[in-house]
């Protein structure tokens, strides 16, 4: 399965980007700390919250798919960068559930968020630190 995206420069050092199937778009630019304004999304930024965003949609997936009661997830992410060469070197992303759910099924739904496909595709190259708080 593939999908299709295609971005340009919009204006210095901002980038707009399309997903096609969808029209929806979506703007980065260079962060404060390596010369930008730091007014949108940085495009580490995004590759870092995706982290989050996959996990908790994963985690929504699997409890509808398993009626396991889950009124709310919300994510939190922290980046941290590597200088030479710049990199993000660590990702930590804290998830707060909210459900009612049994001890078992908690860690049913820890499981399936682990097994997030951005995980699978970065967790050799990048630390990750997570943590699933159930409230």
């Amino acid at each position: 399965m593939s999908n299709l995206f295609k971005g340009q420069l919009t204006a210095p050092q901002t980038t707009e980007i399309t997903h096609i199937n969808s029209g929806a778009t979506i703007k980065t630019t260079a962060p404060k700390d390596n010369g930008g304004d730091g007014s949108l999304f940085s495009p580490t930024d995004l590759f870092c919250a995706s982290l989050g965003a996959c996990g908790t949609t994963i985690m929504s997936m699997f409890a509808t798919n398993h009626a396991i009661p889950l009124s709310n997830i919300h994510f939190e992410v922290e980046k941290i960068m590597q200088t030479a060469p710049r990199k993000v070197a660590k990702i930590i992303v804290k998830y707060f559930i909210h459900s009612n759910c049994s001890d078992d099924q908690f860690k049913r739904l820890i499981a399936a968020g682990k097994a997030c496909p951005v995980k699978l595709t970065i967790q050799e190259c990048v630390e990750i630190e997570e943590s699933y708080i159930k409230v």
